[in-house]
C-alpha cells in the first residue's frame, strides 16, 4: 500500500480511536456525575428518554468526540508522510496516537481531583434541577479538560 493511500486510512483509524475515547470517558463522566449528562448533554444530543442511560451515554461520547480524530489525525497522518515507507508511517501514526489518547484519559481523569469550591459554582452553567451540582461540575471540568488535552496530546505527538 501507498503513503498516499495509507493517509487517509490511518485518518479514519484517528477518528474511530476518538469516538472510542469518547464512549469509555464518557462512561467515566457518568458514574461521577450523571446530572451531567440528565441535565444537559442527553438535552443537547438528543438521546432518546428510554435508551438506557450507560447506552446514551457512550452515543453522546461518539458524537461529541469522533471529529477529533480529524483535529489530531490530519495533522499526525500529514507529518508520518516523511516515513520511508507506508509501514513504518502507520507504524508512526499509531504510537502518536496512542500518545494524544494517553495523554488525554490521563489528564482528564487528573481533572476529577481539582478541589472545586461549592462558592465558585456560579462559574459554571449548572441547569435548574440539578440534584448533585458538584458530579455535574466535575463531570464538565473532566470534559471540558479532555478537549484541551487532546491538542496538548498533538502538540506532544507532533514534537515527538
Amino acid at each position: 500500500m501507498t503513503k498516499l493511500l495509507a493517509l487517509p486510512l490511518l485518518i479514519a483509524l484517528a477518528c474511530l480511536l476518538a469516538g472510542i475515547y469518547g464512549m469509555v470517558h464518557n462512561q467515566i463522566s457518568y458514574t461521577v456525575g450523571p446530572d451531567y449528562f440528565h441535565a444537559f448533554k442527553f438535552h443537547q444530543f438528543n438521546i432518546a428518554e428510554a435508551l438506557p442511560f450507560r447506552v446514551g451515554a457512550a452515543i453522546v461520547g461518539w458524537r461529541a468526540s469522533w471529529w477529533m480524530g480529524l483535529v489530531i489525525g490530519v495533522p499526525i497522518a500529514t507529518l508520518a508522510l516523511a516515513m520511508p515507507t507506508a509501514r513504518q508511517m502507520a507504524g508512526a501514526f499509531v504510537k502518536a496516537a496512542l500518545m494524544v489518547v494517553g495523554i488525554t484519559l490521563a489528564l482528564g481523569v487528573a481533572s476529577l481531583a481539582v478541589p472545586v469550591d461549592p462558592a465558585q459554582y456560579h462559574h459554571f452553567r449548572i441547569p435548574a434541577g440539578v440534584e448533585d451540582a458538584q458530579g455535574f461540575v466535575r463531570a464538565g471540568l473532566m470534559h471540558n479538560t479532555s478537549y484541551f488535552a487532546g491538542l496538548l496530546g498533538l502538540a506532544v505527538g507532533v514534537i515527538r
